[in-house]
């Protein structure tokens, strides 16, 4: 007997992209995903994570939530839900009970009640098809304790050693249920919202730091017949492994996603066993391009990648407009780039979001003529433009860079999941006061 499950994840529903909503985007991959269900015989559907783009998402976003998990529970199709880290454990946490009577499970946090993370997947027939482990971002304070006088080397180890744990803690007990008065052995699936080593990110990947560890080894995950996992935009295999794969976002949430093709997984099982992955392609629902040009060359640039994507029959519609990140190769100050570039696109079907120098461009400006603004300029480049201002010679001042590296990094994304929660709170307090 077979059995299918879609693996998907990085939604990010109500996502803000440079000023424009992607809520059409979404709606029409959601639509698509419920044809998918029925036309591929999926038994369940898996969302590894950030379904949300913050912890408090527009209202839009949250009905198209609530609208396709109903629209699954009508087609019979069981559907797990797994926080990633830009979603809030306390917004996805409040309606879990009541979705749990939409065939819907909701896994917010890793917890030391295994039995919360263990779920037996049916068919369509109401028969067990696989066991879950299913597992979330995790954050350190739900699988550890901190010890004091820790070295950052021994920090990593411990907390790698504590995922490590969990996952075959987790494993152990789904084996045990797999065996348990079945005809044939279930398979085991586990899932994971974190970054592996060796994968390949692109800009809208916030980097996870879970405490002090960058990235999950591939060989400290138990030996489950398939792996799904969610936080990395681009789909991928893990250490060439067959099982173990991320799925990536249903739609490009950066420019350099934009030459991607989306896709999501369809992992099917016989006799206890993966027996084949399908990668099944996404459409692309609004055309994203990066150019990068000199002003001069601009508007014949643009017109040959326009007739390129009319050729290849990828724009959905005539009056469809593509979104465009300009690169200029210009050192003319930004902001009198901005009106030119507009000028010159006025009458093509193209709508310019973001216009930047390219970073040769500012770096070769003699250091009194730069002119860089913050919108050129993540977070992490102004603090590396900060620290290029220093002196880094010897080997100890050079590791003292590293450490300040990582250290920015990790505090950053504290700072991150500290204003989710906190806009989370907000929230909840204005919605109280309203109902009073």
């Amino acid at each position: 007997m077979k059995f299918r499950i879609l693996h998907t994840s990085d939604w990010h529903l109500g996502q803000n992209f440079y000023g424009k909503s992607r809520a059409n985007e979404h709606q029409k991959f959601l639509n698509w995903l419920l044809e998918q269900v029925s036309e591929h015989v999926i038994d369940a559907v898996i969302v590894a994570g950030d379904i949300f783009d913050t912890g408090t998402p527009p209202s839009y976003a949250r009905e198209m939530y609530f609208d396709f998990i109903v629209n699954m529970h009508k087609k019979k199709c069981q559907l797990i839900i797994l926080a990633g880290n830009h979603d809030s454990v306390a917004m996805l946490g409040e309606s879990k009970q009541l979705l749990s009577h939409l065939s819907c499970q909701v896994i917010t946090s890793a917890s030391d009640i295994l039995d919360k993370q263990i779920i037996t997947l049916n068919n369509k027939k109401g028969q067990a098809g696989a066991v879950l482990c299913a597992i979330p971002f995790i954050r350190p304070r739900d699988i550890m304790t901190s010890s004091a006088g820790q070295s950052v080397k021994e920090k990593q180890q411990s907390l790698q050693q504590a995922i490590s744990e969990h996952y075959q803690n987790l494993y152990q007990q789904a084996q045990d249920l797999a065996l348990l008065s079945h005809d044939v052995k279930l398979p085991i699936i586990a899932t994971g919202h974190l970054t592996t080593v060796g994968v390949t990110s692109s800009e809208s990947v916030r980097d996870i730091y879970i405490g002090t560890l960058e990235a999950f080894p591939a060989n400290a995950f138990p030996n489950a017949d398939y792996i799904a996992l969610g936080h990395i935009h681009r789909n991928q295999r893990v250490a060439k492994s067959e099982h173990i794969r991320y799925s990536g976002s249903p739609i490009a949430l950066s420019f350099d996603e934009a030459t991607q093709t989306k896709k999501v997984l369809i992992a099917e099982f016989e006799q206890g066993k993966l027996s084949q992955v399908i990668e099944q392609d996404i459409p692309c629902f609004q055309t994203l391009l990066m150019v990068k040009s000199k002003l001069e060359h601009l508007t014949q640039d643009i017109n040959e990648l326009v007739d390129t994507l009319n050729n290849s029959e990828k724009l959905l519609a005539k009056d469809q407009k593509i979104w465009l990140d300009i690169e200029i190769n210009s050192a003319e100050y930004l902001q009198d780039l901005t009106p030119r570039i507009e000028a010159l696109v006025k009458e093509l079907p193209v709508e310019v979001l973001l216009v930047r120098r390219s970073k040769k461009s500012r770096q070769s400006m003699p250091e009194s003529q730069k002119k860089i603004t913050l919108n050129e300029l993540s977070l992490s480049e102004v603090f590396a433009t900060r620290l290029l201002q220093e002196n880094w010679q010897t080997d100890l001042e050079v590791n003292q860079k590293i450490r300040l590296e990582k250290m920015f990094a990790q505090t950053l994304e504290q700072v991150q999941e500290q204003n989710t929660a906190s806009e989370s709170h907000v929230e909840k307090t204005q919605i109280a006061g309203e109902t009073k």
